[in-house]
């Protein structure tokens, strides 16, 4: 990760107003635009869906895109643009607005501002944040965090990381639950079906081996780090007392065994058998407030 602590100059702006956000709190919705409006000048879009909302982001130009929304409205924007092989040249602004604090986890643990206005006035004068993402062997982009077993409406990551301050991930440690195999691979926004057992997996980090397939897992969590690398936690089953959490860091890291679901940010996806996950340093462009100081 890392910060150009510049302040932002006005120019021109493609405010994308994503219809959840219309439709939960309409009144957040009417603040950021009067505010984004009296500090640039704006193009206000409201897609009705998401073709539309990729649409009008691929037709961006020249202006800085601006995201209204939730997490699921960041994810998607981040996805696009990587899809779009246009991360690097393009600065990524977020108002967050949604229904409860939960559907804004990740954008507060990014750094931007949950209140409608502070958001706004970021967009407007705060400072470019590099921040580093994970990469998938299906070309799928991770902002936050994995987590596998997928667990409804939270995340998993190493206990203890320090990335731009994720607050969530101490509290998903303790949620435990564990895989099914099902349907055909998909994604869909919700878990899975109910858990049968413990998971056996094989985590590997840079090549070496976490955990073996012989040691039953209740949670594999992978986000990334401070220094450039994965943080990855993998947490044995155990019977009595707790058993001491596998950790290891490094650049990619694979995942293969039986059939497993996981959640990457706000999405889950599976039953796949095998994923890898690479480190992509400083890909994400994301205006934050500077720095106090």
């Amino acid at each position: 990760m890392t910060e150009v602590a510049t302040s932002a100059t006005p120019e021109h702006l493609l405010v994308i107003i994503d219809p959840v956000a219309r439709r939960v709190d309409s009144e957040s919705v009417r603040i950021a635009k009067d505010v984004l409006s009296a500090g640039a000048a704006t193009k206000v879009c409201l897609p009705d869906g998401p073709e539309e909302f990729a649409r009008m982001l691929a037709r961006r130009g020249s202006r800085r895109p601006v995201v209204v929304g939730d997490d699921r409205a960041l994810v998607r924007a981040v996805s696009l643009l990587h899809r779009q092989r246009d991360l690097a040249g393009c600065v990524l602004s977020m108002v967050p607005v949604g229904a409860g604090s939960g559907v804004l986890s990740l954008a507060r643990s990014l750094g931007v501002p949950t209140g409608t206005v502070a958001a706004a006035r970021a967009v407007l004068e705060g400072a470019e944040r590099r921040l580093d993402l994970l990469v998938d062997d299906s070309d799928g982009v991770v902002v936050g965090a994995v987590g596998i077993p997928p667990l409804p409406g939270g995340r998993t990551a190493p206990e203890g990381a320090t990335a731009v301050s994720r607050p969530w991930l101490r509290t998903c440690q303790s949620l435990v639950r564990t895989l099914v195999p099902s349907r055909p691979a998909r994604v869909a926004t919700a878990a899975p079906p109910g858990p049968t057992g413990p998971a056996r997996l094989r985590v590997e980090v840079d090549g070496r081996t976490l955990v073996d397939l012989g040691q039953p897992l209740t949670a594999i969590s992978v986000a990334p780090g401070p220094s450039g690398l994965a943080e990855v936690e993998a947490r044995p089953l155990s019977v009595g007392a707790a058993a001491t959490p596998l950790r290891a860091e490094g650049r990619t890291v694979t995942v293969t065994g039986p059939a497993f679901h996981y959640r990457a940010d706000t999405q889950v996806t599976g039953p796949v058998r095998r994923r890898t996950w690479t480190v992509s340093a400083g890909a994400l462009g994301l205006m934050v407030p500077v720095p106090a100081g």
